[in-house]
């Protein structure tokens, strides 16, 4: 028996009328009632390039966390952070790590760099020939960045690492790309690249466009080192007084917390040293208009802690692979766009400023979960506004 295929209208696709026979199709199918699902306020024309065969939408609430004061070089000021989840005493476990950075002067912010990659992969008959060509790339490096750069006005070929393995030589193309995300952008530069380098290079070689080493959508280490998306840091200086007053806790019990919890990530092979880097940045990119996926490589984290003599306690948390954007995709979407607006972080020159509400905001949930470890009421806040509630 073969079942019947979606409604689809080739020229109204993106209409009310056709989201209305797609619910009604399902409805018919599976004989389920979809009337919250159905229930939305953008138009539907608005979703052309963000996805097909829409039928409705998934309302996640959205929470929100603040003030939060960040003393950052595009971010500064206090700004209300809203955070799309369905997971209790998140947004009120943020907000008390907002207070305690605010009661410290603020979370200091920096970007450090912010490419996107490609990484393509030339193939040889040797691996001497794989060499040379590495050698021919160096040397004819303007050329390939023209090639990139003719794709986009937006989007520029910064620099290009090179490996080379057995008779191959992989290749990691680094793209500024404004204020979107650019992984698109970049896969249109480097194709473009690729094909003046085959025409232009003088050997006889083939290339595959993605030789995965760019890891979309996926950690790795490469990206620690080298970076993907925005490379941020976040940090913070906590008078003693003011964590025994705000967070009930000892600065020496939370520096050697610490300690504990590094060699525990070590033992069990974390990307993140942390705690929890993935619940703050999973609300802010769905209440934004992020791609979702992208927590995967965005949630990788280096927390680096100093106990000084003083008895305050330096904290910091390095986001080595931060992917955001702030303009183009979902961030033009109707709710995206407005919880943006409400940072003042929608569109043009406005990527860097997100970046650095992100680490900010990670930094205050890193502060305050890891209080309520030390401190021993962990459970009991879940007891009370979380899941654990009877």
């Amino acid at each position: 028996m073969t079942s019947p295929s979606i409604p689809r209208d080739k020229t109204f696709d993106y209409s009310a009328e056709m989201m209305e026979k797609r619910r009604a199709f399902l409805e018919a199918q599976r004989s389920v009632s979809l009337p919250h699902t159905g229930q939305t306020s953008f138009d539907p024309a608005s979703l052309a390039g963000n996805i097909e065969n829409a039928f409705g939408a998934t309302q996640v609430p959205i929470g929100l966390a603040g003030p939060l004061t960040i003393n950052g070089e595009h971010a500064t000021g206090d700004f209300y952070v809203p955070l799309a989840t369905t997971e209790g005493t998140l947004v009120a476990s943020y907000s008390r790590g907002m207070g305690v950075l605010r009661a410290a002067g603020g979370v200091t912010t920096t970007v450090i760099e912010r490419y996107m990659q490609r990484a393509p992969v030339f193939h040889f008959e040797s691996a001497r020939r794989a060499r040379d060509f590495g050698q021919w790339l160096a040397d004819n490096l303007d050329g390939v960045k023209k090639a990139a750069n003719s794709t986009s006005s937006v989007g520029k070929l910064s620099h290009i690492e090179q490996y080379g393995v057995s008779k191959m030589r992989y290749l990691r193309m680094n793209f500024t790309t404004g204020d979107a995300a650019g992984q698109n952008m970049s896969g249109k530069a480097a194709q473009a690249a690729c094909q003046w380098i085959i025409k232009n290079c003088g050997f006889t070689t083939r290339y595959t466009l993605s030789g995965a080493i760019d890891t979309d959508k996926k950690h790795s280490q490469i990206n620690t080192l080298h970076s993907r998306g925005a490379r941020v840091v976040a940090e913070v200086t906590l008078p003693a007084d003011l964590v025994r007053e705000k967070l009930r806790v000892e600065t020496k019990d939370m520096y050697r917390a610490r300690q504990v919890s590094t060699l525990g990530g070590m033992l069990a092979g974390t990307s993140n040293n942390g705690l929890h880097a993935a619940n703050a940045l999973a609300a802010l990119f769905i209440a934004t208009g992020q791609d979702a996926a992208n927590v995967a490589e965005s949630q990788a984290g280096l927390t680096y802690v100093e106990l000084n003599d003083d008895g305050s306690l330096y904290w910091s948390i390095t986001l080595p692979s931060l992917i955001v954007a702030t303009y183009g995709g979902g961030t033009g979407l109707a709710t995206q766009r407005e919880c943006l607006e409400v940072l003042d972080c929608y569109g043009a020159g406005k990527a860097l400023k997100f970046v650095e509400i992100c680490a900010a905001t990670v930094l205050a949930g890193e502060l305050s979960l890891a209080s309520a470890v030390v401190g021993g009421d962990w459970v009991e806040s879940h007891d009370s506004l979380g899941r654990n509630r009877p």
